[in-house]
């Protein structure tokens, strides 16, 4: 039987980024090979022409070697070269029936983990052995749960299809819209998701979640002529001042009346030296709304100041865009029946079907549970409550082990009550 406190460590040891979750992948699928379900993974779960954001060449090599080192199977890894590493396993009942699926993330965030001893990973010797990559929004969490719904389900004694799709970046709303345009979610009648913590105190589940916002990421890159800034300024094109245009105009955009909205530029880069005239720079801008319409109406903008930005100072230039999510509507029934599920279960104490909690944030299982509901079928988006010591995100974010084995009783019992 799994150790769940001991799966969950060892994913926290082992923190991979969005593309790069060649260790924890392999992991899973072998895990599910175990426990007897079928498995498919890498380009097989993901369209490739579909994938947004993936990481540049060298990134994705040096974590594959990183992830084989640390005990990755060569054989399972081998199929996920390239940043493919998404996993879908499916374990069938002894009768047949609807397709209930339930989906977990997997990937880690670009933050360097503390070192206070306060840190219950630092204290515990579970720290990320990764500096600057740290599970700080409980994905190790979220897979350890996962992997031990798939061992509880092994037995088969249900009547339908249970699928288990574990999902690379989410961070940066990246890996889901790949996974759904290769048909992953277009079979099933019934899909789960669910995250620890949100500001939802251990002991309280909400059975649905509202506020998650539309958003695009965009990049943009800049390129101009590069020139001797002392002797022939004037025969440069600057790449950087263009990009700084841009910035302070994209940040410059008024808000909505229709509804809240977020702008924000993350990343300006660019340039070589002092005395050179910048060739080439390089944005990360996301726009957000609560609505979709006036996320898009972001989007025209932020992409109308860039290329009038670029026009200005004679640049070339291109948008790409490497991630996105739309909002969630949960179906209510689904809400109902978690509310009524966690009722069994010691340690839940506060059942909510419809939440309160608005994160104003984005999740691109969003765009799952929209395919879901497209097809006919009804989706959800849980919040199982845990205390933490520091917000999502932070250097000290923490999980509380406990909160494990109660989910996976939960999830258990949605399972086998949407498949008896």
């Amino acid at each position: 039987m799994l150790d769940l406190i001991e799966l969950r460590r060892d994913l926290h040891r082992h923190p991979e980024l969005g593309f790069t979750e060649f260790r924890t992948a392999s992991k899973v699928v072998g895990l599910l090979r175990q426990f007897g379900y079928e498995v498919i993974y890498g380009q097989d779960a993901m369209e490739p022409s579909s994938v947004r954001g993936l990481p540049e060449k060298e990134v994705l090599e040096a974590a594959y070697e990183r992830a084989l080192r640390d005990g990755a199977d060569p054989a399972i890894a081998a199929h996920m070269k390239g940043g493919y590493t998404a996993v879908v396993g499916t374990l069938r009942g002894v009768q047949e029936g609807p397709t209930v699926a339930f989906r977990f993330d997997m990937d880690a965030l670009p933050i360097t983990e503390s070192t206070e001893t306060r840190h219950v990973p630092q204290a515990e010797g579970f720290r990320s052995l990764y500096e600057g990559h740290m599970h700080a929004c409980a994905h190790d969490g979220h897979t350890t749960i996962g992997l031990g719904l798939a061992e509880r389900l092994s037995d088969r004694q249900f009547a339908g299809t249970v699928k288990l799709i574990f999902q690379p970046a989410e961070e940066g709303v990246r890996g889901a819209y790949a996974m759904v345009n290769k048909g992953m979610l277009d079979d099933v009648d019934t899909l789960f998701c669910q995250h620890l913590g949100c500001d939802v105190p251990l002991g309280e589940i909400h059975g649905s979640s509202a506020g998650f916002l539309a958003s695009t990421k965009l990049e943009a890159r800049f390129r101009g002529v590069a020139s001797h800034a002392g002797s022939s300024p004037e025969k440069g094109n600057n790449a950087l001042l263009g990009a700084a245009t841009a910035l302070l105009n994209i940040q410059s955009l008024p808000r909505f009346s229709t509804g809240e909205t977020r702008i924000n530029v993350g990343v300006l880069e660019g340039g070589t030296a002092a005395n050179i005239i910048p060739e080439t720079a390089r944005m990360i801008i996301e726009t957000r709304s609560v609505d979709e319409q006036t996320n898009e109406e972001l989007e025209r903008r932020v992409r109308n100041i860039i290329a009038h930005s670029a026009g200005m100072h004679e640049l070339e230039h291109e948008v790409r865009v490497i991630g996105g999510a739309i909002p969630i509507v949960c179906s209510p029934e689904l809400a109902e029946m978690t509310a009524e599920e966690a009722q069994h279960i010691e340690g839940f104490v506060n059942q909510k079907a419809m939440g309160q909690t608005s994160s104003l944030g984005s999740e691109d299982a969003s765009y799952m549970i929209r395919r879901v509901q497209e097809l006919g079928g009804k989706g959800t988006y849980m919040i199982i409550g845990c205390d933490l010591p520091a917000p999502h995100h932070h250097p000290e974010f923490d999980i509380q082990e406990e909160v494990l084995p109660r989910s996976v009783e939960l999830l258990e019992r949605l399972a086998r009550r949407t498949l008896r």
